[in-house]
């Protein structure tokens, strides 16, 4: 008997896999519950109709971030996006020790390149090779964006 999975099937797996990872990306962008959940369904729409298939594991994870992040900086453009939430104001939900939710309140200060390079090099535990691939970008640029958000960021909490 042949089991195929079908485009519910692997949307399915999908969501298990990288709901958390997909939710806190949006986070650091939209610091609103509500675009988070848009932003949420739209990704995980485009992954359903996204025909071809992802070659491994690791392209999967990148392909999600990838279209995340884009897909925040979009909704962040948009001409309809005025109301804001201040980061004072914001819940950050998806950590629960105290000492990531300071850090993670120092990083969203940051640019949103430098933000992005941070959240992919050390909580998604992406390669520089990794981030500049799925950044589109050269290898010695990431290096040099990560050593300057480090720096940001070591100035403002210490060392990391």
């Amino acid at each position: 008997m042949n089991q195929s999975f079908s485009a519910n099937d692997a949307v399915s797996i999908a969501i298990e896999k990288h709901a958390d990872m997909v939710r806190r990306i949006c986070f650091l962008y939209l610091k609103n519950n509500a675009d988070v959940e848009d932003v949420f369904q739209e990704v995980f729409l485009k992954y359903f109709l996204n025909n071809a298939t992802l070659q491994s594991e690791e392209h999967q994870k990148a392909w999600l971030c990838t279209v995340t992040f884009n897909k925040c900086k979009d909704l962040c453009r948009s001409n309809w996006r005025k109301k804001t939430v201040s980061i004072e104001d914001a819940d950050i939900p998806y950590y629960e020790n105290p000492e990531h939710n300071d850090l993670i309140k120092v990083i969203l200060q940051l640019s949103p390149e430098h933000k992005q390079i941070i959240y992919l090099h050390y909580y998604e535990g992406l390669t520089i090779p990794e981030i500049a691939e799925s950044m589109k970008k050269n290898i010695n640029t990431i290096y040099s964006q990560l050593r300057r958000a480090k720096k940001q960021l070591k100035e403002k909490v210490g060392d990391i």
